[in-house]
């Protein structure tokens, strides 16, 4: 019994030493493999991950372009619904136009009138010249006459009455010629030196009748930008003002992603940097390369519209986030759309930071531009050019008494022909100060003189 005993002690502890050693050894492999996977893990750290900063809470944001009317008016038709694609510059909604057209034609009517009281003035110029002609001959005569009776003043010829009278003539000549003088002079002011198209008076109706013109184009509500609508709040029937948001355009070109980087991840983060960006709309499958854009001005909280108040109670800090906008390639947002909303993930690398945290110099072009809003004025100017010519042009006979007055010679009387007689300028009441322009005053009225 002893024997087997001890035997059976041997053998227990042959056994007990072979487990320490196979417990040993794999101690030993197990630090190894802990060892090696911690070496790895900081390799990759080290040669890759510490390159990367990533970030899930990144979302897709874009330009969403209200659009609005620039006249008021009632809704009658709308041509483009939510998800319709558009194209810059077309036709979205029409508004009714009845107003807009009577008061183009209103304008039109203004600018005729006008053109015929400015003629009217250039007209009255030529005949206060001939009546300023007139009196200076009527004076020169006066004083002629009263020259010859003062020289038969002595020899008892003429009566000292008549020589009275004589002066008295001259004086009222004088004063009439002055009376011409000073309407023609009031005359010239109002025509200065332009003709009848180029008049003040007529350039403020036309530019008038160009203000209807495009108020009436204006009933035509246009896309600025070609893209996808979105948010119509526009009815039919609907009576708009100006500024009104009618509906939305999202220019798929334009979509970007914001991603809030915490405020630790930053410390590298640089514009320009190359990002890889995966959306929850297609998983890992499509993945889109981008770069960053710039970095914001500050973080979330201190842009909201309650901001922290860390000076007031319990102070807690909480780890701040700023966005970071990332430009995204339009080839392959045009290839795969995103919308704006969607989540992302976002990873950038931070492996180069030799550029710039913040812009250093302004932008050179414009952000965004459209054109849908400018408009060929060729039709309405060479509308507006009909309307002066068919009502700007003045009777012969009237241009030959101006002719023959500043020639020097008296004007005469000349017959018409046809044409001329059935062309009647109509007497139109001018805008401007008082100006006779048909008959003459009693201050102007030729006077008989005595002989």
């Amino acid at each position: 019994m002893p024997r087997r005993r001890r035997r059976s002690e041997a053998v227990a502890d042959i056994d007990a030493q072979v487990m320490q050693q196979r417990r040993r050894r794999w101690l030993v492999l197990l630090t190894a493999a802990c060892a090696v996977v911690g070496l790895c893990a900081a390799a990759y750290w080290w040669l890759y991950a510490r390159h990367y900063e990533q970030t899930d809470d990144a979302y897709v944001a874009g330009d969403l372009v209200d659009v609005m009317s620039q006249v008021s008016g009632t809704v009658v038709a709308i041509v483009a619904d939510e998800t319709d694609y558009v194209r810059s510059g077309q036709e979205l909604v029409r508004l009714d136009s009845t107003d807009a057209e009577i008061a183009l034609h209103e304008a039109e009517e203004q600018l005729a009138r006008t053109v015929r009281q400015v003629r009217t003035v250039f007209t009255n110029r030529g005949q206060l010249e001939a009546i300023a002609a007139e009196r200076r001959a009527d004076l020169s005569k006066a004083q002629a006459d009263l020259e010859r009776r003062g020289n038969l003043t002595g020899s008892g010829a003429v009566s000292s009455e008549e020589v009275a009278h004589a002066r008295e003539a001259v004086t009222a000549a004088r004063e009439a010629l002055a009376a011409a003088q000073q309407n023609l002079a009031a005359g010239v002011a109002l025509i200065g030196r332009t003709g009848v198209a180029d008049h003040p008076d007529v350039q403020a109706a036309a530019t008038a009748v160009e203000r209807a013109w495009l108020a009436y184009r204006r009933t035509s509500v246009r896309a600025p930008v070609s893209g996808y609508v979105a948010k119509r709040s526009v009815q039919l029937g609907q009576r708009i003002a100006p500024g009104n948001p009618l509906l939305a355009i999202v220019p798929l070109e334009r979509l970007r992603v914001d991603a809030n980087f915490r405020e630790v991840q930053l410390t590298h983060m640089r514009i320009g940097q190359p990002v890889t960006v995966v959306a929850d709309l297609y998983g890992g499958r499509v993945q889109y390369r981008g770069t960053v854009a710039g970095l914001g001005m500050g973080t979330g909280a201190a842009f909201a519209l309650l901001p922290a108040q860390n000076a007031t109670g319990n102070w807690i800090k909480v780890v701040q986030r700023v966005a970071v906008r990332i430009a995204v390639d339009p080839r392959q947002l045009t290839a795969h759309p995103l919308r704006i909303g969607l989540s992302m993930h976002a990873s950038v690398d931070v492996q180069d930071d030799s550029g710039q945290q913040l812009a250093r110099a302004p932008r050179q072009e414009p952000l965004l531009t459209t054109s849908a809003y400018h408009v060929d004025r060729q039709e309405i100017t060479a509308r507006i050019g009909r309307i002066v010519s068919e009502n700007a042009g003045a009777p012969e006979a009237t241009r030959r008494v101006a002719q023959r007055v500043r020639s020097g010679g008296p004007p005469r009387k000349t017959s018409q022909p046809d044409s001329v007689r059935q062309q009647p300028v109509e007497p139109q009441p001018l805008q401007h100060p008082p100006v006779q322009s048909s008959g003459q005053s009693a201050a102007l009225r030729p006077r008989r003189h005595s002989t």
